[in-house]
Parts: structure tokens; sequence; C-alpha cells
């Protein structure tokens, strides 16, 4: 399980290194993409094929929703293979689409790892925090 959340720099070959405690769950490779709400997620080689499975094989392809969703993970799909010190680079693109500037966040959660802009992810933070009672009591609800 991927937890934590640890500042980093992106360099200015756009490599990210990974934090140490992550390295083992990567070993076998990476894929990096969009994420939602405007991070990247880095999911390990073999968590991407897991959420391939589970998720986009059961998206209907005749469906405009299925064939977005389906477009918007994989268009931007890259497989990434951290270095002997444990960086992986963002391809440009995903840097813009993230709008990552030298300061990063990375944050594990549970199956994967998001990188954030540092004050993006800041913003996010204070956001969930100020709202995950709420979030909570409505999820609870749904319970019953």
């Amino acid at each position: 399980m991927l937890l934590g959340e640890y500042e980093h720099t992106v360099d200015d070959k756009n490599r990210l290194t990974l934090p140490a405690r992550f390295r083992d769950a990567f070993r076998e490779g990476a894929v990096v993409t969009r994420g939602m709400d405007g991070c990247l997620a880095v999911y390990p080689r073999a968590g991407w094929e897991q959420l391939a499975e589970s998720t986009f094989v059961d998206l209907d392809p005749l469906s405009r929703e299925g064939r977005a969703l389906t477009r918007y993970f994989y268009s931007a799909a890259t497989e990434a293979e951290p270095d002997r010190q444990g960086r992986i680079l963002i391809p440009p693109r995903l840097a813009e689409y993230a709008q990552l500037g030298r300061d990063v966040v990375v944050a594990g959660v549970r199956d994967r790892l998001e990188i954030w802009d540092r004050d993006t992810w800041r913003r996010q933070r204070d956001e969930i925090e100020g709202s995950a009672e709420h979030v909570a009591e409505r999820l609870a609800g749904r319970r019953t």
C-alpha cells in the first residue's frame, strides 16, 4: 500500500526522484498518466494492469462516456522505468497538464502515487481537510 506525503523537486530534465519508501513498488516499472483533479497518477506496472482489467474492461466502448474515459487515461499514459537513483521521467505534456513547477508533492494514495504541483496540492489538501467530515457523514448515510 502506498501511503504518505513527500515534498520533492523535478529537475531540469523533467525527472522526479521517487521517495525511497516507494521505490520497491516500482521496481518492475511504472505507468504515468493524467490523474483526476489536475494531478498525475503513477501506478506500479502490475497496478496499472489491475486497474485496466477491473475498470476499463467494463466500460462500454459503444457509449460516449466509456470511450471518453478510456481515451482520457490511455492516450496520456506512458511507461516509465526508474533509473538507479529512483528517478522517473515526467513527459512534458503530462507536466504541462498538471501544471508542475519545480516543487512538487508526491502523495501515496493506496494503489498509486499522485504528483501535484506543491501550491496546488496545498490548496487541494486544505479543501479536503475542510470538508472531510461532511463527506464522511454523507457516505455513512448511504450505508443504511
